[in-house]
């Protein structure tokens, strides 16, 4: 695993497990203030988690890096990656003037798919589906600009399965309202991507506040929400074109709605029995 591929947050995550209580007191202080905090002094950052400075660097030597100066060198080249627009991608790369794009999908996104399945930890799948799957706790699907498609398409499947979902109102009057009422039984799932929205995190922080559960899907290089987040599925966003792929986390959003339905058992099949019985009687399927 190289910081190029996965990003540091991402070793972060990785090897959290591996890491002493101290070296993880580390670790969540960069997390929470992802990646201004690693771009601070040894001494400031061992100040902030209340640990010495060799403990710090015992938390960079277990991510791989040779020593501080390259683990700061790595965030700041994944920085540069991870404001990439459209517009800069395009610059940088523009698209064959015709033809090619066929091609150009079959060699890029079956890679990006089968990476981040790969990569993915098997316990926070495990965790999300499971918490996808509590009926004793109110979804509400988040997303920005682009991947609110996502947060859509998965709550439209989780209104099918388990009910007791939805999605965050646009309404302002809605949106207070509903955040008024957060707590311990609510679960957040949050879609934020690079050139990361600063609304979205507020939102998460909120949350948390009020205890509520946070799942967080983002890319390699990791939203800021991964530091409040209790789950947090990155995916590849490699694409033929100039913008980033979602392609990827459909398939993880697709691995989880298997997951969900299995856990769930009969009793997706009796929900879905009376959705179809309700579309039919209302006249919503013709």
């Amino acid at each position: 695993m190289t910081a190029v591929e996965h990003g540091v947050a991402g070793m972060i995550h990785a090897r959290l497990g591996e890491c002493s209580p101290a070296e993880r007191r580390v670790a969540r202080v960069v997390l929470a203030a992802y990646p201004a905090a690693a771009l601070e002094t040894v001494a400031v950052l061992a100040e902030r988690a209340g640990v010495s400075g060799p403990t710090v660097l015992r938390f960079v030597n277990r991510l791989g890096f040779g020593g501080y100066p390259e683990f700061q060198k790595a965030l700041r080249d994944e920085l540069a990656e991870r404001d990439t627009s459209p517009l800069a991608a395009y610059t940088a790369e523009p698209p064959a003037a015709s033809g090619g794009a066929l091609e150009r999908a079959r060699r890029v996104l079956p890679q990006a798919v089968e990476a981040t399945l790969a990569e993915l930890p098997e316990a926070e799948v495990e965790a999300a589906v499971r918490l996808l799957a509590d009926p004793q706790l109110r979804v509400t699907g988040h997303g920005g600009r682009f991947s609110m498609l996502l947060a859509h398409y998965l709550v439209m499947h989780l209104v099918q399965v388990r009910g007791n979902s939805r999605l965050l109102p646009a309404g302002q009057v809605e949106r207070a309202g509903l955040l008024a009422e957060l707590g311990r039984r609510d679960l957040l799932v949050l879609f934020d991507y690079r050139r990361y929205e600063q609304p979205t995190l507020l939102l998460a922080q909120a949350a948390k506040e009020h205890e509520a559960k946070i799942i967080l899907f983002t890319d390699r290089w990791l939203s800021p929400v991964a530091g409040v987040a209790d789950v947090v599925l990155p995916s590849r966003v490699d694409s033929p074109s100039a913008y980033d792929s979602f392609v990827p986390t459909v398939a993880v959003l697709e691995t989880l709605i298997d997951g969900v339905i299995a856990r769930l058992g009969p009793a997706a099949g009796d929900r879905l029995t009376s959705i179809e019985a309700a579309a039919q009687r209302y006249g919503l399927l013709e």
